[in-house]
């Protein structure tokens, strides 16, 4: 009897850790954006399994979904929002691509990490910019570790080489 007693105040001292989560912009302001006065035209795809086998392989990154939120830009270029999984929570980003496939830019949409919010710093994002699905994307050496957020930043790193790879593989070959 004495013993269910002691463990109520141990079961009240469990506290959740805080649960932080900053939205940055929606997709729309990103877009407003990347490409200033510029119309964009949604062309979703859905990829195949032999193309998601084929994105895996080119970049050595698991597809987590086939759904592929992919616009036309009117000024040439694509822009996709994307997502990849921090270190326990969905990082939604967009990637702004010129004419020729290269990175224009990286925006981080939101972000519900209780640390690691650094990727949002514009000088790492813009570490990305004009690298293509060509670049090695390694976090490391052509792309800069940031201390305190290793798995956000990997994860950045992994989900630009899989979408540049998409770019190489699907978007490239869409009529347009």
């Amino acid at each position: 009897m004495k013993s269910r007693f002691l463990l109520i105040p141990a079961y009240a001292l469990v506290v959740a850790a805080p649960v932080q989560a900053t939205v940055y912009m929606s997709v729309e302001q990103a877009q407003a954006q990347m490409f200033p006065g510029a119309t964009l035209t949604p062309d979703f795809v859905t990829l195949t399994p032999e193309q998601v086998k084929a994105i895996e392989k080119a970049s050595d990154v698991n597809v987590l979904s086939p759904n592929l939120k992919a616009w036309r830009v009117s000024t040439g270029g694509w822009f996709i929002a994307d997502q990849v999984v921090g270190k326990h929570e969905f990082i939604p980003f967009a990637l702004a691509l010129d004419d020729k496939g290269a990175v224009k830019s990286v925006e981080i949409l939101e972000y519900r990490e209780t640390y690691g919010d650094q990727v949002r710093n514009a000088a790492w994002r813009a570490q990305f910019t004009g690298k293509t699905h060509a670049a090695p994307l390694k976090l490391g050496t052509d792309i800069q570790n940031i201390s305190g957020a290793t798995l956000s930043s990997r994860h950045i790193t992994d989900g630009v080489k899989r979408l540049l790879a998409t770019y190489d593989l699907v978007l490239s070959k869409q009529p347009g």
